[in-house]
């Protein structure tokens, strides 16, 4: 199989960090060769965040090259506009409608964009969820990546019981039942 590539893309606090655990898992249990590669903007305050998640039979460098992303796994929308450049030509994109203000717009010096899934819809195959809503109605908002994930996996080559087997595996023991609803809320939808 020829090297499959996944960008998963969020803010600091969202989680990309254990999706790419959850995704490099589920890829190794699949028998194929993985490498992760995490990029770390202003994490810890609420900057951008991005894991490049390479796999296939051999795999040469961790790093997605611009116009090679067959998924890019958006936790927030602005992350999606910032990163699609990413993507190949039939490559699809799962964004979070969520929207987390980065510092300058915080501060006044920027303003957030409007109409951005629509913008990215007009050029790109696009799939979104407001994941937080759903892990809310769930008791958990702590859970929208897993939610986002579902929704996502829905576009790779691995079955349910594949993604629920790594999911108790890589969350926290407490919090595997919760994680595993969140996953088959949009999976399953």
């Amino acid at each position: 199989m020829e090297t499959k590539n996944v960008m998963i893309v969020g803010v600091g606090g969202q989680g990309t960090l254990l999706t790419s655990r959850i995704l490099g898992g589920i890829m190794t249990q699949a028998g194929y060769e993985v490498k992760l590669s995490e990029v770390h903007g202003m994490a810890q305050r609420g900057g951008s965040v991005v894991t490049f998640v390479r796999y296939g039979d051999k795999v040469h460098e961790p790093i997605v090259e611009e116009g090679q992303a067959d998924v890019l796994i958006a936790f927030e929308r602005l992350e999606a506009k910032r990163y699609a450049h990413f993507l190949k030509k039939d490559g699809v994109i799962i964004v979070n409608d969520e929207r987390i203000d980065p510092m300058p717009v915080v501060m006044g010096a920027a303003e957030y964009p409007d109409n951005i899934i629509e913008e990215l819809k007009s050029e790109y195959k696009v799939y979104d969820i407001n994941a937080m809503e759903v892990a809310k109605e769930l008791g958990n908002s702590r859970v929208f990546n897993n939610v986002v994930l579902g929704l996502a996996a829905k576009h790779m080559d691995f079955s349910k019981e594949e993604w629920l087997k790594v999911i108790e595996e890589k969350v926290p023991p407490k919090t595997v039942d919760i994680n595993k609803k969140a996953f088959l809320a949009s999976y399953e939808a």
